[in-house]
């Protein structure tokens, strides 16, 4: 794994995050790829996910989980803890700890939050502020069952191995679609969630 740093700690020295209380406003990264489906003018529906990294004795983890099948978007997918910013929320880092325990039933002073990635539009209209935080490693997942279906950890080292992350590509509205996903175990990682994953290694490499 040529380039790739596997100590977190070492990791965040070089990292350049958008801090906690300044949330990224510009363009996501991926705004040219959508173009055709979601034109600037489009309102897009602010939501905020949670990238929780927990150190193990052999390692660093992220925390993900598998949505149930019944739900009408993104049914069975592997995610972040996340959703929408509700207009209760104090802001994106308020929405992703409020999701993150209502998902999962982690507490938010188990959490620390350490700064943003950049902004991802998904092309079912949500732009998504993924929050880098730190997890306690005597968390204990309980998963909501109207919403996820299971919630595991995927070795960091791994999901930063370019080696382990495909770039495909499908028909969606009469063009080709590139998009990334990893496979782990039993578990397909694609979509949205993939792509933050490659932006989080983007900022943590050293190329």
């Amino acid at each position: 794994m040529a380039n790739v740093l596997l100590n977190f700690p070492d990791l965040l020295a070089g990292i350049r995050l958008f801090p906690v209380d300044a949330p990224p406003s510009g363009p996501a990264w991926n705004t040219d790829e959508l173009a055709d489906l979601l034109p600037a003018s489009v309102q897009r529906t602010p939501a905020a996910v949670m990238i929780a990294v927990v150190t193990r004795a052999d390692g660093d983890y992220v925390l993900l989980t598998r949505r149930t099948e019944h739900l009408s978007n993104h049914a069975g997918q592997v995610s972040f803890p996340g959703g929408r910013i509700d207009a209760g929320d104090a802001g994106p880092v308020a929405a992703a700890l409020r999701e993150t325990a209502e998902e999962v039933a982690i507490a938010s002073d188990l959490l620390q939050p350490l700064g943003f990635l950049d902004p991802y539009d998904t092309i079912t209209g949500f732009r998504v502020l993924p929050l880098l935080a730190r997890l306690d490693a005597g968390y204990q997942a309980v998963p909501d069952p109207h919403e996820v279906a299971e919630a595991f950890e995927v070795p960091l080292g791994f999901l930063l191995d370019p080696a382990n992350c495909e770039r495909r590509q499908a028909d969606y509205r009469g063009a080709m679609r590139h998009y990334y996903q990893f496979r782990y175990g039993p578990h397909l990682i694609w979509g949205a969630t993939a792509a933050m994953l490659v932006n989080l290694r983007q900022r943590l490499t050293r190329d």
